[in-house]
C-alpha cells in the first residue's frame, strides 16, 4: 500500500436502480500505470468505469484522486484532470475531425469557448501524437472506425489528463489499428506519466499492455494483481468459466480443444518447426503424437495442449533408450511421419535414427520446405481415408 495513495477506489460498490452488482471495490493505482479491466460480457467492466466517471452514481465507497474525493470536484476541474472515451458515439454533425480533437481544450477556454493560438498548438500536437493530422480537414463522421478512434482519442490527450478512461477503445478496430492505439497509449503513460484504466476483451494484448490487471466477475473483484500473478491457466479458466480448449501463458493464447482419437501422424520437429504443422493438423482435425521433444523446446509447450501424445525427454540430456524405443513404437503405429525440421547438433543424432526408422518404414515425409509440402502429405492422408 502507498503512503500517499494518488488514485484509489475506496470500498467502491457499484450497480444500478440501488441494487449493488459488485461490491466494496478496494484497489490503488500509481501514477503512470495502466490498468486493464478483464472478465465475461455483463460482468460489470463498463459499470465500474462509468462509477468511476461520475456516470452513474455509486452505491457506496468512494473514488479518491490525488488524496481528494473525486466528488468533490467541480465538472470543470475534474475534466482538466481526467478525460473519458467510452464506447457511446458522441453527435459530429457538419464536425470535421479537428473539431471533434479541439473540444478536448474546452475546459481551458472562457465561456465563449474560444480557442486561444496555445490551445491550437495542443489540438495540432495531440492529432500529430495519434497519426490524425492527416485527416483533420474530413468530416468526422465519414472517416473509419480506426480514424475515428484516433481522433477520439486526440481530444482526449488535448485535456491533457493525467487520468485517462477508456471503454474498450479497441472494439470494432482491425489489427493494425489495435496495435497502434494501444502503443500510443502506453508511450504516453509512460512519457507523460498519465494513468490509464481501460477495459479490454483481448486477454493477449491486456497481458502485453498493463501494469496491473482488474478481473471483474461476481460479487467482488474477483482478482487484482500485476499480469504475470493474473495471467495463470487456472486464473483465466476459471474468470472465463473455459470448459473446451486452454490458455497457454506462456504464448498468452487461447487454445482450441485437441483432437480426438488415436494419433494419425507423428511430428518430428525442434526449435518452433513444428508449431505450424501442430496447428493445421489441429484445424483439419487429425490426432497426432510429437516428439523427441526436449522440455525446455518451444514446440513441447503447444504440444502439450494439441497432441493426443507427447514424447519427452529431460532439458540438456541425451535421449535416452528407452525413449528412443517408445518414439519408434509410435512411428510404427501411425500412418505417416512429419519431419518439420531439425536443427543441426549432436543431441540430435538418436532423433535421427527415429528419422531413419520412419523411412525405412516408407512413412516419412519430409515437410520442412514449408506449406506446399505439409499440403502434399495432408492430401496423402486423405487419400488413404478414402480408400
Amino acid at each position: 500500500m502507498m503512503e500517499q495513495c494518488w488514485f484509489r477506489l475506496n470500498k467502491m460498490t457499484v450497480g444500478y436502480n440501488r441494487q449493488p452488482l459488485i461490491r466494496e471495490i478496494d484497489v490503488e493505482v500509481e501514477r503512470g500505470q495502466i490498468v486493464t479491466l478483464i472478465g465475461p460480457n455483463g460482468a460489470g467492466k463498463s459499470t465500474i468505469l462509468k462509477s468511476i466517471t461520475r456516470q452513474i452514481p455509486l452505491l457506496g465507497g468512494s473514488v479518491i484522486l490525488d488524496e481528494r474525493d473525486m466528488k468533490t470536484y467541480s465538472f470543470g476541474d475534474l475534466a482538466k484532470r481526467m478525460a473519458v472515451m467510452l464506447t457511446d458515439r458522441p453527435r459530429t454533425q457538419l464536425l470535421t475531425c479537428r473539431d471533434v480533437a479541439a473540444a478536448g481544450r474546452y475546459p481551458y477556454t472562457g465561456r465563449f469557448g474560444l480557442l486561444r493560438p496555445e490551445d491550437e498548438e495542443k489540438v495540432d500536437e495531440a492529432l500529430r501524437t495519434v497519426g490524425a493530422e492527416d485527416i483533420a480537414g474530413k468530416d468526422f463522421a465519414r472517416v473509419s472506425d480506426g480514424q475515428r478512434q484516433r481522433v477520439l482519442l486526440a481530444r482526449a490527450l488535448c485535456q491533457e489528463p493525467e487520468l485517462l478512461i477508456l471503454d474498450e477503445p479497441t472494439s470494432y478496430l482491425d489489427v493494425k489499428h489495435k496495435l497502434e492505439l494501444l502503443a500510443i497509449l502506453r508511450d504516453m503513460a509512460r512519457r507523460n506519466g498519465m494513468t490509464v484504466i481501460l477495459s479490454l476483451h483481448e486477454i493477449d494484448l491486456a497481458m502485453k499492455i498493463s501494469d496491473r490487471i482488474w478481473c471483474v466477475k461476481g460479487d467482488y473483484l474477483a482478482a487484482e494483481g500485476t499480469p504475470e500473478e493474473i495471467f495463470r491457466e487456472e486464473q483465466i479458466r476459471a474468470l472465463f468459466a473455459i470448459g473446451e480448449g486452454s490458455f497457454d501463458p506462456w504464448f498468452g493464447s487461447l487454445e482450441l480443444p485437441a483432437p480426438k482419437g488415436p494419433a494419425q501422424v507423428l511430428v518430428v520437429s525442434a526449435g518452433g518447426s513444428g508449431i505450424p504443422v501442430y496447428r493445421r493438423l489441429a484445424r483439419e482435425g487429425i490426432p497426432f503424437a510429437a516428439g523427441i521433444l526436449y522440455e525446455n523446446d518451444v514446440d513441447h509447450r503447444l504440444a502439450g495442449r494439441l497432441a493426443c501424445e507427447v514424447i519427452t525427454e529431460e532439458a540438456f540430456g541425451p535421449v535416452r533408450e528407452e525413449t528412443l524405443a517408445r518414439a519408434k513404437a509410435a512411428a510404427g503405429a501411425v500412418r505417416l511421419v512429419l519431419d518439420a525440421g531439425l536443427p543441426a547438433g549432436s543431441k540430435n543424432s538418436r532423433i535421427r535414427e527415429l528419422l531413419e526408422e520412419a523411412e525405412r518404414l516408407g512413412r516419412l515425409r519430409d515437410v520442412s520446405g514449408g506449406p506446399e509440402a505439409l499440403e502434399k502429405a495432408l492430401r496423402e492422408l486423405a487419400g488413404d481415408s478414402a480408400e
